[in-house]
């Protein structure tokens, strides 16, 4: 399980990093955000579409880092 538990970590970090890109003025082709999008946008995606609006404010990356955060509990318990 350590190897999950890692992968899960390092995908929870890919999310917030992608947070914080979402907060800076980067090109659209900048490799960083390219990179980030790439890796978030399937999964983040599915999420918008189910959680209703918040008054323009995105809380799908937090919904995700909870349910990453309840999926490690449940594996690793």
């Amino acid at each position: 399980m350590g190897i999950l538990s890692l992968v899960l970590d390092a995908y929870s970090l890919v999310v917030l990093v992608s947070v914080i890109v979402s907060w800076l003025s980067l090109a659209e082709d900048n490799p960083i955000v390219t990179f980030t999008r790439t890796l978030t946008e399937p999964v983040l995606a599915p999420i918008r579409r189910v959680l209703p609006s918040a008054g323009g404010l995105d809380i799908s990356p937090m919904v995700l880092l909870l349910g990453i955060r309840l999926l490690k509990r449940i594996i690793l318990s």
